[in-house]
């Protein structure tokens, strides 16, 4: 997030949510967003295909077709140049690119979006007034918006839009994606992409290299590595051949689970690291005990860049280990083995830390958000948002103030693509998936836990009554949807949540998960797979 989330409660005029279900997998920030609407009047545009339940908060709910959000975007840009909503000033002085995205903008009239969306004119009309008459108007999605083989273009769009209307760099405003899981932010921050090392600081980059050579006394590969989504499938192409999974069940969350088991069958030699029994574990051939959260002490950067101590509650239970200490352990082992592999001549060449401050100090030498951020300002309560730039900063709860963080701001001209499956007469509805209030992930940890399975224990999925008529449903029908990759059986929740067309379920449960449907094609760019949109059938089991 470029904003922090009490600014953004504290100070936007207007909200514009976009593939993010906020007050059901945000809840804190969802209370936020729910009191400044209530309290000062602040201004909601929700742009969702399901009407969740924050679309009661609404000034306008955009009810797009699923796979259709750069062409709203674009559309209701068109909408707020012809009105003169644009900062001119903003554009001229911080920005570079703008004539040629102009260009592509002037392709999306109302008439052309609203065939395309399926979103009535006069609420592209409503929206891009409230857009163009308040601000600072802060912008939030989530994996609505990235789970597509589109999400790449989707925030360029996000961006170019904020950008036009100078929302960037000021309080109440920015582009926000609201993170998926409690230290995605952190991950990704400390290298774990296979892009770029600790940072953001990409591994094609010879000085960078050189930096961390001179830092752990090796050279690494200057290559780009796999992501999750390339490495599995490629072990039945003969390129992957083992497999280190850490708290990750990929046989519940990613696509086409019927490949993915194939997968990791095949898979030579498969090292789980986890605090549960997963799906993922019965194919497992070392499974390696980590630690909850409870058990250990260390950071967390969350979703506004802000790193949070986690400090140990009680003893690791049985023989596992807080992860760290797993890690580092496999290294030694490894290196007894074959001393090869140790490097040598490095300022942090060595596996042996005493504790995770030991660890942060050397995040800190490497990393230029963290460089002033140590376990001992965390304990005296300071609130550290990154860039964290010297032991006297105080950190950044607003970025691009002033000026962006590479110069000018880069317009991207994004064009509409469809989906890469579309309804047919063999597939007439889309699906598409995401969690529940009650449950987390793939559920591991929520199905153990009595009093959730009394208030949600089972996969259900939400039908349109007229499609519900159509089929003969009625409160306690099951249903069978299928896909091109497999089918399951699920209870029907007849709800006007989704519109004619379309069904919505989630992956929380391995005998129905929706991930059976979901397909693997993946955004060129980022590697993540479209689930958000699948072709599927739907018939009453009888």
């Amino acid at each position: 997030m470029t904003n922090s989330m009490d600014d953004i409660a504290e100070n936007a005029e207007a909200f514009f949510i976009i593939g993010s279900n906020t007050t059901e997998q945000h809840p804190v920030f969802g209370t936020k967003l729910r009191r400044a609407i209530q309290r000062r009047g602040a201004k909601l545009i929700v742009a969702d295909p399901r009407r969740i339940d924050i679309t009661d908060l609404a000034t306008v709910h955009l009810q797009q077709r699923a796979g259709t959000d750069t062409a709203l975007i674009n559309g209701l840009m068109y909408l707020i140049y012809e009105k003169g909503y644009e900062d001119k000033d903003f554009i001229a002085e911080r920005t570079v690119g703008f004539d040629a995205y102009r260009e592509v903008i002037k392709d999306y009239p109302p008439e052309k979006v609203s065939e395309i969306t399926g979103v009535p004119v006069e609420l592209l009309h409503e929206a891009a007034e409230i857009m163009g008459t308040h601000k600072p108007m802060a912008t939030m999605w989530a994996m609505g918006i990235t789970q597509h083989i589109k999400g790449v273009r989707n925030v360029m769009a996000l961006a170019n839009l904020q950008m036009t209307l100078g929302n960037m760099g000021v309080p109440g405003g920015g582009t926000n994606p609201l993170r998926g899981q409690n230290n995605v932010q952190g991950a990704c921050d400390l290298g774990g992409l296979p892009n770029v090392y600790p940072g953001y600081q990409k591994v094609t980059d010879e000085a960078v290299q050189e930096k961390f050579t001179e830092a752990w006394g090796a050279t690494a590969n200057r290559n780009v590595g796999k992501t999750l989504t390339e490495m599995i499938p490629d072990v039945l192409q003969g390129k992957t051949n083992a497999l280190y999974i850490l708290g990750e069940d990929p046989v519940m969350s990613d696509p086409d689970t019927k490949h993915i088991r194939a997968n990791l069958e095949a898979c030579e030699f498969v090292l789980l690291q986890e605090i549960f029994p997963s799906e993922t574990a019965m194919y497992a051939d070392v499974l390696l005990p980590g630690a909850s959260f409870a058990e250990k002490t260390g950071t967390f950067t969350n979703t506004e860049r802000r790193i949070q101590m986690v400090r140990q509650a009680i003893q690791p239970v049985g023989d596992s280990l807080p992860d760290w200490q797993i890690t580092a352990g496999l290294a030694k082992r490894m290196i007894a083995l074959d001393p090869n592999l140790r490097a040598s001549n490095g300022r942090f060449a060595g596996w042996d830390y005493t504790d995770t401050s030991a660890i942060m100090d050397e995040i800190a030498a490497l990393t230029p958000q963290y460089t002033g951020v140590t376990h001992e300002r965390l304990e005296n309560g300071e609130r550290l948002q990154w860039p964290v730039r010297d032991a006297e900063h105080t950190g950044t709860p607003i970025l691009h103030v002033g000026r962006f963080a590479i110069g000018q701001g880069r317009f991207m001209p994004i064009e509409h693509i469809p989906a890469a499956e579309s309804p047919d007469d063999e597939y007439p509805f889309i699906m598409s998936t995401g969690r529940v209030l009650y449950h987390w992930h793939g559920g591991q940890m929520t199905r153990r836990v009595e009093g959730i399975m009394e208030v949600y224990g089972e996969s259900l999925v939400e039908i349109n009554p007229v499609d519900a008529d159509t089929l003969g449903l009625n409160g306690d029908s099951r249903i069978r949807i299928s896909s091109r990759r497999g089918s399951i059986e699920s209870k029907a929740i007849i709800t006007d949540r989704v519109p004619p067309g379309m069904v919505y379920t989630n992956f929380h449960f391995p005998e129905s998960s929706a991930n059976v449907l979901t397909q693997a094609v993946l955004d060129p760019v980022a590697k993540i797979p479209e689930f958000k949109v699948t072709a599927v059938s739907v018939e009453k089991v009888k």
